[in-house]
């Protein structure tokens, strides 16, 4: 039968991604608006993000936060393009967005010894080949995959590379081991549902070495460059951003902030993660007919949740679209590029109660298609 209740909110999208439980705009604090982001107030603000978003993260000493521009694409491209030459390099990939990576550093770098380790969808590569003398970059939680990185012990704490982490679905969702991490990217619109086009850049004191001491053959565009006179330009990483931001998207950004602390911390919002992934473990292991594509719990995402059905792919099509007109899940249909299915954002903002809601509706979407 046709499930009786919705979810208060339908929106399921992995980027962007649902606003905090009770948002209103009205709570923003927009007294920046209108106002230069190199004003007072504009650089106060700015580098609250970064100071307030080290805090909670729990960062180590001497890592540092910066707002650059164009997304955690941006983000990830400063690191490559800044970083990689000197040293081999490893690229583990095993969804479109790690992928990506591959093309850059092989195909635009064009860098010599590179090795590339890939997987399919709904798999890892062997972690194991991890060089400690290579420069390592990998995506921590494959956005469209929903396939993740377990933990940190296949990284050498001895490395003489650099370990360049791509982890924008996996900050405030899952436990990152700081220590290993050398850059770590993300982006406000994922886990905490703020807005796109700013990325957030983290580096190590390792990763400050090596801009110090390296510069690339090839030319740095200006929004790429971190470095003045062979030393790190620190105002980045103190709200002095490289271009001009959106006032009204650092509002927001500090909003969801400071609903991560009201919660309880980075802790909380791993732990609104993990329970949302159990509601969905829940309810696929009493059915036949779904799956996941990531079939070890131990790398199972807890943010982007990519289930297969047992229809093809203009059925599974068809129930995506069923459930857009019911207006019971919005934007969660699986990536372009990864197996037809289903791609839950399950991530710190989304209410467990509206995955619980939005259950019944999948199986009676399932239902419907396969007997048309």
């Amino acid at each position: 039968m046709k499930p009786s209740s919705k979810p208060a909110n339908p929106n399921f999208s992995s980027g962007p991604c649902s606003k905090r439980p009770g948002y209103d705009l009205s709570s923003l604090d927009i007294r920046s608006l209108g106002r230069s982001h190199r004003s007072s107030l504009g650089k106060e603000l700015l580098g609250k993000a970064c100071s307030q978003t080290a805090e909670l993260l729990g960062l180590p000493e001497g890592y540092r936060v910066g707002v650059v521009p164009a997304s955690d694409t941006g983000a990830v491209e400063m690191a490559l393009w800044s970083l990689l030459g000197p040293r081999k390099v490893q690229m583990f990939a095993w969804e479109s967005f790690g992928q990506g990576w591959v093309t850059d550093v092989v195909k635009q770098l064009k860098l010599d010894d590179v090795d590339t380790i890939t997987a399919d969808y709904g798999q890892l590569p062997d972690l194991s080949l991890a060089e400690a003398d290579a420069d390592i970059v990998f995506t921590w939680n494959g956005t469209t995959s929903g396939v993740k990185v377990p933990n940190g012990d296949w990284i050498a704490d001895d490395r003489q590379g650099l370990t360049i982490c791509d982890a924008t679905s996996a900050v405030f969702a899952m436990e990152l081991p700081w220590h290993k991490l050398d850059v770590v990217t993300f982006s406000w619109q994922k886990v905490l549902g703020g807005e796109g086009a700013h990325g957030m850049l983290i580096l190590s004191p390792r990763a400050v070495e090596r801009l110090e001491s390296y510069t690339p053959p090839w030319p740095l565009p200006k929004i790429f460059r971190m470095t003045k006179g062979g030393k790190l330009n620190e105002g980045i990483f103190r709200g002095e951003t490289i271009n001009t931001p959106s006032m009204l998207c650092v509002a927001d950004y500090l909003d969801a902030l400071n609903w991560v602390e009201s919660i309880g911390g980075v802790g909380a919002s791993i732990a609104r993660s993990e329970a949302n992934l159990g509601v969905i473990e829940e309810f696929v292991a009493t059915r036949d007919w779904l799956a996941f594509l990531a079939a070890d719990k131990a790398q199972r995402s807890n943010t982007s949740v990519c289930l297969t059905l047992d229809l093809d792919a203009d059925q599974v099509k068809k129930v995506v679209k069923l459930l857009d007109a019911e207006g019971v899940a919005f934007d969660i249909g699986a990536y372009r590029d990864a197996p037809a299915g289903l791609r839950i954002w399950c991530g710190a903002t989304v209410e467990a109660d509206d995955l619980k809601a939005l259950m019944p509706w999948i199986e009676w979407a399932y239902q419907t298609i396969r007997a048309a």
